[in-house]
């Protein structure tokens, strides 16, 4: 009893031993299937399927395709009108402001000379001002105004000189006769002229010539004395007179040109 339990107990374990041999045979045999044959694992969901291929072509014509340009409407239009008319007020201002900038340069520099000369004393840095700003369109001017400052010419001084000079400028001069001499000084005492016209007689002349060049018009006192019998007595006087006249003369150009300025050349 106990020798056949022993076999058949035997017999059984040799078929599970060679049942499970089977068995890992048929899995690797499985697996080596699966993994040769792609549909059919494909088929029972153990390999997923492959992904489609994505056409590159089609996306690489659309990067090389160039947009069409975009037509502008009435409302950019209207906008760009804007800007531009903006920019222009812009740039006037600008001008404007330039303009009154080296306009207000300009006079300070023709004022400062005028006080200059007035006073007789040496332009010094304004001589440089001058000819930057006005040498250039106004040279004759500049260079009366310089050469007056060098021999300066107050009107106070014109006055006093004047007056000095009140009994030589009445009387006649050394070529004139006896005679002559005598009808100016009969003519300075009694005078027979319109109400309409003035005085010619030397006094009146010399009255005159002083209450004209005692406000400041020298140009007309200078006329004035040149119609006196004794004008040749006063030619130092005389010169002095033209310098002042001219060198005022010449400051008034500038003045007016400086009016008139934009920006100096410098800018």
């Amino acid at each position: 009893m106990n020798g056949s339990g022993t076999r058949t107990g035997k017999g059984w374990g040799a078929r599970l031993l060679v049942a499970l041999v089977l068995i890992l045979v048929g899995a690797g045999a499985a697996v080596w299937g699966l993994a040769r044959y792609q549909p059919a694992a494909r088929f029972l969901g153990v390999t997923p399927a492959a992904p489609e291929a994505v056409m590159s072509a089609p996306q690489q014509a659309h990067a090389n395709t160039v947009p069409s340009p975009r037509v502008p409407s009435s409302a950019d239009n209207s906008r760009l009108l804007a800007l531009e008319s903006r920019v222009a007020q812009v740039e006037n201002a600008t001008e404007r402001a330039e303009g009154s900038a080296g306009r207000a340069d300009a006079l300070v520099v023709a004022f400062a000379a005028r006080r200059a000369i007035d006073r007789g004393v040496a332009l010094g840095y304004l001589e440089n001002l001058l000819v930057e700003r006005f040498g250039q369109q106004h040279r004759a001017a500049v260079a009366t105004i310089i050469t007056a400052s060098h021999q300066p010419v107050r009107l106070n001084d014109l006055v006093d000189q004047y007056q000095t000079l009140a009994a030589d400028l009445r009387r006649g001069g050394t070529e004139d006769s006896w005679w002559t001499n005598f009808k100016r000084e009969l003519g300075s005492i009694v005078e027979v002229h319109r109400s309409t016209r003035p005085a010619v007689n030397a006094e009146a002349r010399y009255n005159r010539a002083l209450q004209r060049l005692s406000a400041g018009d020298v140009d007309r006192a200078l006329a004035e004395t040149m119609r006196l019998p004794g004008a040749s007595r006063a030619g130092d006087w005389t010169a002095k007179a033209r310098r002042y006249v001219a060198a005022h003369r010449a400051l008034d150009e500038i003045e007016s040109a400086a009016l008139l300025a934009g920006p100096s050349p410098s800018a």
